[in-house]
């Protein structure tokens, strides 16, 4: 692998609000993006994505707007230099979730000059970690700020927008069909689609490519983002990981018994609204292209295929047109997938290519998945987290529930669940959010746990210290049998089901004071500490001592005297008390202990 020495990196921007930030509308502010002043402090190669004046009216930013927003908000790292997609470029970015940098300083990195291991340059930029570095990233997208995407994601939902047919569009700028896709660098082997998983996976493979299909009976398009091997520069694999039971997998069954084909369009590349919408598990029958556009606060514009009666986002970057062919199957994968494992070769579906549409100066969308924390996760938990949070608080109307919180490092998201609960919520609440989480979605939730309010239910230290402490298992762990396993591994017991593990480690009582310092020492310290210029804190709940309920008067005189240095008289007082009918370890019993 050539050596990354030398080569000229820059981190974009300067620090200012983000970029599209508004207040459940999203606000598109174009012109202020689109400032000459603003901009001429961006790096050289991002000129190419000042587009002129929009061919559609829209209300959200398109990828190219998404792109120097980033850049003006020093949220992205623009490599212009050669870089090998098949060797170098995903394991540059996937450093910077496995370097122990925090999630708050990852960046969204542009690959303006991508080649492969055969010297091959493509005129196509990049873009890797772009949607979901961090939440800074998403909510520059999304267009909202972090506190009311939440909130958002759930009207979304209720009230989508339906997408607006437009006539001419951006993605069918430039139109590939028939002899032409036979040409060198023509059809898929000109897009320069990284390897995710070097060493690995057995070809470059879409991950970012948003499949849209129409329900043959109903008419219903399906947006949704799978995996797909670049086979042959005109055919495609395509994997709907059919334990998720995807739409396309339903669409494509209808297919087969039809005798049919599958009309398939691949977006690669669009408004990021649509690839936020794209990875969320929708109701089958809900158009992902209208929950986008519920989420811009106005219609997602849509045109229509060249060779297939189906509507893409007519902002797409690339489109990749064909049919998946629903009579024969063919070996696909490995592949590093998004539960931490490599997924082996299996049987899947592949698409015989009929067109590539795209914009002139396109940008290529990559996610970085595989291992938890990823771009993958991210993208997923910033949506899924609120929308269960809701569910259990709103649709099941469960007293107590004050947080939600889906575990990410190597997990997947959907293993692990915590919730969080206010002191004192009753036993009957809590196991009828435990029961209800279990039950949202068919794959989602392994383990399930139950923490008080002071757990912080995203460090799983705090979860492990709840459940060694603050639970029984013979009285506070349940076991729900017959889950869906959902998407991971498969071991030597593999039945096509799981379990789910129901545990409440909320404290049942009261419990002694937590066995740190008191919150005004740690904080008195804490000024010490930076008075001496030591390294900088970053405090990690418990980081301070606290009450759970049983802290007899008595002993809270005892403590006060001895922070007053005044042990000595209390030792004093302690001889007088002296017992000889007692056991070693026998409590002291005293009048106010209750």
């Amino acid at each position: 692998m050539a050596s990354l020495e030398g080569r000229r990196a820059r981190i974009c921007g300067h620090p200012s609000r983000a970029a599209f930030g508004g207040h459940l509308r999203m606000t598109f502010d174009r012109e202020r993006l689109m400032d000459d002043r603003t901009l001429e402090k961006l790096h050289a190669a991002l000129d190419r994505y000042r587009d002129g004046t929009p061919q559609n009216a829209r209300t959200y930013p398109d990828l190219h707007e998404h792109v120097l927003a980033l850049a003006r908000d020093n949220l992205l790292v623009v490599v212009d230099e050669p870089i090998n997609k098949d060797t170098e470029m995903h394991p540059l970015v996937r450093w910077q979730y496995r370097g122990g940098i925090p999630e708050p300083e990852r960046k969204a990195f542009l690959f303006t000059q991508p080649t492969d291991s055969k010297g091959r340059r493509y005129d196509s930029a990049v873009l890797v970690a772009g949607l979901a570095a961090n939440r800074a990233v998403y909510r520059t997208g999304f267009g909202k700020p972090l506190e009311d995407i939440g909130q958002a994601w759930v009207n979304a939902i209720a009230n989508p927008i339906p997408p607006r047919v437009v006539e001419n569009a951006p993605c069918q700028e430039i139109v590939i069909t028939g002899a032409d896709l036979d040409k060198d660098g023509q059809s898929l082997d000109g897009l320069p689609v990284p390897i995710s998983t070097p060493g690995w996976d057995n070809a470059p493979y879409l991950s970012a490519g948003h499949y849209i299909t129409k329900d043959p009976d109903t008419g219903v398009q399906n947006v949704g983002n799978y995996r797909g091997q670049l086979k042959a520069p005109k055919r495609l694999g395509m994997n709907p990981s059919v334990e998720l039971r995807a739409g396309i997998y339903a669409h494509w069954e209808k297919c087969k018994a039809r005798g049919e084909p599958l009309p398939c369009a691949v977006v690669v590349g669009c408004p990021p609204v649509v690839s936020y919408a794209s990875v969320q598990k929708l109701a089958n029958d809900l158009d992902e292209l209208a929950v986008a556009g519920a989420i811009a606060g106005g219609p997602i514009n849509v045109v229509r295929c060249k060779t297939v009666d189906l509507l893409v986002p007519a902002e797409a970057e690339i489109v990749i047109e064909g049919f998946i062919n629903t009579e024969q199957l063919e070996p696909e994968a490995p592949f590093g997938e998004s539960h931490g494992y490599v997924n082996l070769q299996e049987y899947n579906a592949f698409m015989d290519v009929t067109a590539i549409t795209r914009r002139r100066n396109p940008i290529l969308t990559s996610f970085i998945s595989q291992v938890t924390p990823s771009e993958s996760s991210v993208i997923r938990r910033v949506a899924m987290e609120p929308v269960l949070q809701h569910y259990l608080k709103s649709v099941l109307s469960i007293r107590g529930v004050k947080r939600v919180a889906m575990h990410e490092p190597l997990t997947s998201l959907y293993a692990v669940i915590a919730i969080q609960f206010a002191r004192g919520a009753p036993e009957s609440e809590i196991w009828r959010a435990l029961h209800g989480a279990a039950s949202l979605h068919r794959f989602a939730g392994k383990w399930i746990i139950a923490v008080d309010e002071d757990i912080e239910p995203e460090n799983a230290d705090a979860l492990l210290w709840a459940m060694s402490y603050r639970c029984q298992p013979q009285y506070d762990l349940k076991l729900v049998p017959h889950k869906d396993p959902g998407h991971g591994p498969r071991g030597p017991h593999d039945e096509g089901e799981t379990a789910a593990v129901l545990i409440n480690a909320t404290l049942k009582g009261t419990f002694a004071p937590v066995a740190l310092p008191k919150r005004e020492f740690m904080e008195n310290a804490k000024a010490i500490w930076e008075r001496l210029g030591l390294p900088p804190l970053t405090p990690e709940p418990p980081w301070h001592g606290y009450d759970l309920g049983h802290w007899p008067r008595e002993l809270a005189r005892q403590a006060k005297m001895a922070t007053d240095s005044d042990y000595f008289s209390l030792g004093q007082a302690m001889s007088n008390e002296r017992r000889s009918d007692v056991a070693m370890n026998e409590p002291v019993k005293r009048d106010d202990d209750e």
